[in-house]
């Protein structure tokens, strides 16, 4: 994306800026309302009519006989009160209503940059639109599956909710950056180990999402070890090589805590060939990515020493929006 306009290219860069706070806001929000128990007090999609809140008695109690016919009512929350609903409701409206601000405020902006820049200039920018509406839908998708059969949303629909969250944030810091930093000409680590470390933060992501869709961090709470020992004592090492691994809850957590062992490893190398290369402009990146990174495994040991307990659990996501932001930054560097 090249911009003349310095005067629209600042703008743009407002905009790029604005929109990256509040889907990060909009992340946080969504992993508490995983966190609470939210995600399925709405039953029903309304694009339009789900803007505004229940607004009197007659709203609220459609809304709690709505929820009163789902299984996470019936099987788990029978004795629930109509003010312990609005609590948990509260949470996936907010969810919801910043997904409809996230919308406008980027379509709106997008339209006027369009007329001033041209669509071709953009179509990165509408790139990111694309997989807004999308995220959308995946919403959606993700919560409908925890209507008929279950109490909870699949933990797979959970993961592609999110890993989507985290790649339109990380698009919209790249194009950020487009058009704010100027790259350096010299000497450039490898952009494809760059690339490869990014990649296996997502898949931490991917598994972390697990994790909370199967509440595995309730159990197996103390490290290094998992109880006794190192693997799980209520599985086999062979099923770890199963698809049906992925739905094992011990298997899962064992996954996540030994993915951050091995990004760890990863990152440690990359430090030390940028230092041995003497690539000194890429000191500062790296050095902010190695903080996130130690600031997010602590938090994830502590998430699990206190049970998935909410305030840890949600700072625990919070860093990982920090982690995903760094690494993009130091692969932008890295790139041509």
């Amino acid at each position: 994306m090249y911009i003349e306009n310095n005067v629209i290219k600042n703008y743009i860069s407002f905009w790029l800026a604005t929109m990256f706070w509040i889907i990060s806001i909009m992340i946080i929000v969504g992993g508490l309302t995983r966190l609470t128990d939210s995600g399925l007090s709405i039953t029903e999609w309304q694009l339009f009519s789900g803007f505004l809140p229940p607004l009197n008695t007659t709203d609220w109690d459609n809304y709690f006989n709505l929820y009163k016919e789902i299984p996470e009512f019936k099987e788990q929350n029978y004795s629930m009160t109509l003010q312990e609903f609005k609590i948990i409701f509260w949470w996936e409206w907010a969810h919801r209503f910043l997904g409809r601000l996230i919308g406008i405020f980027y379509l709106i902006p997008l339209i006027f940059f369009t007329f001033k820049e041209g669509y071709k200039k953009l179509i990165n920018l509408y790139l990111i639109f694309f997989l807004i509406c999308f995220q959308g839908f995946i919403g959606w998708y993700m919560v409908s599956s925890g209507l008929v059969d279950r109490v909870d949303v699949s933990h797979f629909r959970l993961s592609v909710h999110l890993i989507i969250a985290f790649i339109i944030i990380s698009l919209i810091l790249w194009n950020f950056f487009n058009l704010k930093i100027q790259k350096n000409l010299n000497k450039k680590f490898n952009f494809y180990i760059a690339f490869l470390f990014l990649i296996f933060i997502y898949c931490q992501i991917i598994i972390g999402a697990f994790v909370s869709g199967m509440d595995a961090g309730q159990i197996y709470n103390s490290w290094p070890l998992m109880g006794n020992s190192y693997f799980p004592d209520d599985n086999k090492i062979i099923n770890i090589l199963k698809l049906s691994a992925f739905s094992e809850p011990s298997l899962v957590q064992f996954m996540h805590r030994n993915l951050a062992y091995a990004i760890l490893i990863f990152y440690i190398f990359i430090l030390f060939r940028i230092y041995e290369m003497k690539l000194r402009y890429l000191y500062p990146a790296i050095n902010f990515v190695g903080l996130f990174l130690i600031i997010q495994i602590l938090l994830g040991i502590l998430t699990l020493i206190f049970g998935a307990g909410i305030y840890i659990a949600s700072m625990h996501q919070i860093s990982s929006i920090f982690l995903v932001s760094s690494s993009v930054y130091f692969l932008y560097l890295n790139s041509n």
